[in-house]
C-alpha cells in the first residue's frame, strides 16, 4: 500500500475536505497523513464562518519532516489560502515529485457556475499555479471553467469544446486532466485526458485513446463534499494500480451510490457521513 499525505483545509462541523479523504484512503488500506492549509469552522454555504490559516505552522513542519526524512508516495493539493501557501505547497510537491511521488492537485473553488463563499479570482491563480506541478488534476466544469478562462454555460460542451478544455488544463502543466460535473453534448459525464507519455505514479492504458467520456445519470440531490468522496476514491484506486479510466469509473459509482444512500438527510452541507457508509466503497 502507498503512504498517501493530504494537503487540504480541516472544517470543524462537517465531513468534506480532509474528514471526507482520511477514512476513504485508510479504509482502501493506504497509510494517510494530513498537513492542514487552514482550519475553518464550517462550510462556507453556512453563511458565517471562521478561518485560521495555517501556513506557519506549515513553514515549520515541512523543515521537519525533511529532517526526519518522511517521503510520500502521492500527494493530493486542495484548498489554498494564500500566494505564500501556495507557493511553499508547489515547492514542496517540486521536490518530493522529484523523489517519485505522485501529485495530484484537486482545485476546489466554486461549483454551479459561481465560486464558493469567500473565493475570489486570486485563488483562482493560485490554483493555476498549482497546475503547474500535477501529474492528475480533477476540477469540476465550474473550476475548469475558472482556470482555463472558459464561460460557464448552463448546457455545457460539445465532444470537441471538453477535449479543448481538457487540453488547456494540460497546457497549465497538469499532465493529465479529469473534468467531473460535465454536461457534454447533452449528457452528465466525467471527461479525461491521459498524459503523452507514461506516469511513474499511476496506471494508464496509453493504447486506449487519449480522451476519455464516462456518462451518469444525475440523482437531484447536492451534498457538500461529494468532489472530495471522488477524490479519494479515485487516488486509492490508483494508487493501488488501477488505470485512471477504471478507477475513474469506480469514483463515479461510489459517489452516486453514497448520495443515493443518504439522500433524505436533512442538513445537505453537513456532508454525508462516510465512516458509517464504508461498505459502498
Amino acid at each position: 500500500m502507498k503512504q498517501i499525505l493530504l494537503i487540504n483545509d480541516v472544517v470543524g462541523y462537517s465531513h468534506v475536505g480532509m474528514v471526507a479523504m482520511l477514512p476513504i484512503l485508510t479504509y482502501l488500506g493506504h497509510p494517510t497523513y494530513n498537513l492542514p492549509t487552514a482550519l475553518v469552522s464550517n462550510t462556507l454555504d453556512y453563511g458565517r464562518f471562521n478561518v485560521l490559516e495555517t501556513t506557519e505552522y506549515m513553514r515549520g513542519t515541512i523543515p521537519v519532516w525533511k529532517q526526519l526524512g518522511f517521503h510520500f508516495d502521492a500527494i493530493c493539493t486542495g484548498l489554498m489560502f494564500s500566494e505564500d501557501q501556495a507557493r511553499l505547497v508547489a515547492s514542496y510537491c517540486t521536490e518530493q515529485h522529484q523523489q517519485g511521488t505522485t501529485i495530484f492537485v484537486d482545485p476546489i473553488m466554486g461549483d454551479a457556475g459561481r465560486l464558493y463563499n469567500g473565493m475570489t479570482e486570486h485563488q483562482v491563480q493560485l490554483m493555476r499555479e498549482m497546475l503547474s506541478v500535477a501529474d492528475l488534476t480533477f476540477p469540476n466544469y465550474t473550476e475548469a471553467c475558472y482556470l482555463t478562462d472558459i464561460p460557464y454555460r448552463e448546457e455545457g460542451m460539445t465532444w470537441q469544446e471538453a477535449c479543448d478544455m481538457l487540453d488547456r488544463l494540460v497546457a497549465l502543466g497538469a499532465k493529465s486532466a479529469i473534468i467531473t460535473s460535465a454536461r457534454v453534448d447533452g449528457h452528465n459525464c466525467v471527461v479525461g485526458r491521459r498524459s503523452n507519455e507514461p506516469l511513474a505514479g499511476f496506471t494508464q492504458h496509453l493504447d486506449d485513446g487519449q480522451y476519455f467520456r464516462i456518462d451518469y445519470e444525475e440523482i437531484p440531490v447536492l451534498f457538500h463534499g461529494t468532489g472530495d468522496i471522488f477524490s479519494a476514491v479515485l487516488i486509492g484506486h490508483l494508487m493501488k494500480g488501477e488505470p485512471l479510466r477504471e478507477s475513474t469509473q469506480t469514483a463515479m459509482r461510489v459517489v452516486s451510490q453514497l448520495i443515493d444512500r443518504n439522500r433524505d438527510l436533512p442538513d445537505k452541507c453537513r456532508g454525508i457521513p462516510i465512516e458509517q457508509c464504508l461498505d459502498l466503497l
